[in-house]
């Protein structure tokens, strides 16, 4: 049978009709009503009926970036669309006529790189996907973890700082201050402001404005400073992977999300930093840290696949 999967970000409502093999039937993009939050339900619907037309679909399963609740149905919170207590699943459900289930986007994405991508045959998987901030999920022993309120997994919101940089969330030292793309633009920004010798590179590309991606290209210029704010990021990545592992001791890690498209910049050193850092190193087995392989695409079939199995 086959299920649809929605992945509702900040800037694109992507959804696909999933087979139960994992694979994406068809596909399609609309432009997230980022202003409009209480009309979000009403595009994924459009995309659910226009991906339903003509085929017998079972369920829907929704990737969204907040906090959902435990019953999969309410988003508690979602900054990036300020839904407060959002029942999405009720609104949803009634608009297509189909179950649906609701679930924290990196959870999704977590599942369909476990059950269809780099984590296949893994039993205890951290899925950590770097973005503009830090999500995870994690899958152990063939079920997804969410917590008590269905609220777990939050990584990149471990304090790593005490009193460290502000985060979105409002508290300070979150690890994703130190380890995403927003972390890789401010170490740059902060190298240029201190030493701008070391960046004529990353000067001449930037324009007077310090993205991420002219970050990526004058690293793999040989940009010094850019080069550097990569080495921070690997090691800040590293450090909390070791930390994870003392917690969670999982058979492997899966790095995925949109900074992991420059992981020949970081991903070795990383994983060098995380050996490093283990606790009790060279008296217990080390975990994997690999590259995930669904891409754009994994939080849509994951999403799918949960809904298969709701």
């Amino acid at each position: 049978m086959l299920t649809i999967g929605v992945d509702i970000g900040g800037t694109k409502v992507a959804a696909g009709v999933v087979d139960d093999e994992g694979k994406i039937v068809e596909h399609t993009l609309k432009p997230t009503p980022a202003d409009r939050p209480d009309l979000v339900a009403e595009t994924v619907a459009e995309v659910v009926r226009e991906l339903a037309k003509g085929r017998e679909v079972e369920a829907v399963g929704v990737g969204a970036a907040g906090f959902v609740d435990e019953t999969r149905s309410i988003v508690r919170f979602a900054p990036n669309l300020a839904w407060r207590e959002e029942p999405l699943q009720k609104k949803i459900g009634e608009l297509v006529g189909l179950p649906v289930i609701v679930e924290n986007d990196a959870n999704a994405m977590a599942w369909g790189e476990t059950r269809f991508g780099a984590g296949r045959g893994q039993t205890h998987v951290v899925c950590i996907t770097i973005g503009t901030g830090i999500g995870g999920g994690l899958v152990f022993d063939g079920s997804l973890y969410r917590g008590r309120w269905g609220m777990g997994a939050e990584l990149g919101h471990m304090q790593v700082v005490p009193e460290g940089r502000l985060c979105g969330c409002r508290q300070r030292g979150c690890w994703e201050q130190y380890a995403s793309g927003n972390a890789l633009v401010a170490d740059a920004t902060e190298i240029v402001t201190a030493q701008p010798e070391r960046a004529e590179i990353l000067l001449g590309l930037a324009d007077g404005k310090i993205e991420g991606e002219e970050v990526t290209e004058a690293a793999r210029l040989g940009d010094d400073a850019s080069l550097a704010a990569f080495s921070n990021l690997a090691d800040w990545l590293g450090q909390g992977m070791a930390d994870l592992a003392a917690i969670l001791d999982p058979s492997c890690f899966i790095v995925g999300g949109g900074v992991s498209r420059a992981s020949d910049l970081f991903l070795d050193q990383a994983r060098e930093t995380f050996e490093r850092c283990l606790t009790g190193r060279g008296h217990r087995p080390v975990a994997e840290v690999r590259l995930a392989e669904l891409g754009a695409s994994a939080g849509v079939v994951g999403a799918g696949d949960l809904a298969r199995r709701r």
